[in-house]
């Protein structure tokens, strides 16, 4: 092989696991986006309030705790971007479209694990960071895990 053809493979190879990682990735978030956005419209009734009291005037059935979690991984594109982001300064907006997925679907699974619920109270979010050791040594996220918690009220039928 020519020193020409070896540069190429050496040079094209990685750019081209670039640009399928960053379409696969970018199909794969649109798809989780429309995902929560079925499923939020579903559950829409079910309403989820951060106050830590439920409403005094109608009889209480009962109340639990319900929660949901989540972890999703950062894609190797997102990654890049963000460790230029933290050499430049400025916003990640990777990392706000993955925390923000992570937030809606911990509080989806959430609101699915008590359907006939009236509301949700004291809604509480947790999020932590997976992090990641590169070859350098220095930590990266990994993933994000969001934990949403809350109580369920049922109250009692009028009739």
């Amino acid at each position: 092989m020519s020193e020409m053809t070896t540069l190429y493979l050496n040079i094209g190879i990685p750019l081209a696991l670039i640009t399928i990682g960053l379409i696969v990735g970018s199909i794969l978030e649109k798809k989780h986006y429309e995902s929560i956005k079925e499923r939020e419209k579903l559950t829409l009734k079910l309403p989820v309030i951060t106050i830590s009291t439920h409403d005094h005037t109608r009889a209480l059935q009962k109340a639990y705790l319900v929660n949901g979690s989540v972890v999703i991984s950062v894609d190797y594109f997102k990654r890049f971007l963000a460790a230029l982001r933290n050499i430049f300064g400025g916003r990640v907006k990777a990392y706000e479209s993955l925390v923000d997925r992570a937030r809606r679907e911990a509080i989806l699974r959430m609101k699915e694990k008590c359907p006939t619920a009236d509301i949700i109270i004291n809604l509480r979010l947790e999020t932590s960071t997976i992090s990641k050791q590169g070859r350098s040594g220095q930590k990266s996220v990994g993933c994000v895990e969001t934990i949403a918690y809350g109580t369920a009220i049922h109250y009692q039928s009028d009739y």
